[in-house]
């Protein structure tokens, strides 16, 4: 089996303190690059959806460098087909929140990762399954407003939250960045993380 280079820096396309954090886990340098490309879509399938924009955010930032691996990534929640995004405001969080309560929904991420030297790029996506504890009205107003920068209005890596019962997929693709299939890529163009952490199982 042919091995693979050791990668020790990548380009984030993203200002996501989330995927940052994951990938300074894996033991990578990291340079932030944050992509400001468009984000509308009319595509309607969510792993279309995901690939696409994390497909622009890599190629708009890979644009400004010669050398390196740019990674690109987008995550949307999936609720009985509607997408659901960052609350606008406390009550929006409320809202979201309430619709969720007690049920399961999927998280969608996808992937792109390009190789500014060999001038190649590798698109794909993971997607998981999250089940929610029913949480009363007075739970639910305290949580709300917690995580005004999240899509879905909670935080699976916020264990003080319990919102999250169980995960069925990658832990770390609900955190916004599935590490499993992410180095499962860049060993598909030669390359490998110098280490994947283990997720912490969601009680």
């Amino acid at each position: 089996m042919k091995r693979c280079q050791i990668l020790k820096s990548v380009v984030l396309a993203s200002a996501s303190p989330r995927r940052k954090e994951l990938l300074k886990q894996c033991g990578v340098r990291l340079n932030i690059d944050p992509s400001h490309t468009d984000e509308t879509t009319q595509l309607i399938r969510p792993s279309a959806i995901v690939k696409e924009l994390a497909q622009r955010k890599a190629r708009s930032v890979a644009q400004g460098y010669q050398r390196g691996i740019v990674i690109g990534a987008d995550t949307i929640v999936v609720y009985r087909n509607e997408i659901i995004g960052k609350p606008l405001d406390r009550r929006d969080a409320f809202r979201i929140l309430s619709k969720l309560n007690g049920t399961c929904h999927r998280v969608y991420t996808g992937i792109a990762i390009i190789d500014t030297v060999k001038k190649i790029m590798k698109v794909d996506y993971d997607v998981s399954t999250v089940y929610l504890r029913r949480l009363s009205a007075q739970e639910l107003t305290g949580f709300a407003g917690k995580h005004m920068d999240k899509a879905g209005a909670y935080a699976v890596q916020e264990a003080e939250d319990r919102f999250v019962e169980r995960i069925e997929g990658d832990y770390y693709n609900v955190v916004g960045l599935p590490l499993v299939k992410l180095n499962k890529m860049l060993k598909g163009m030669g390359y490998c993380l110098p280490q994947v952490p283990k997720a912490l199982p969601v009680l």
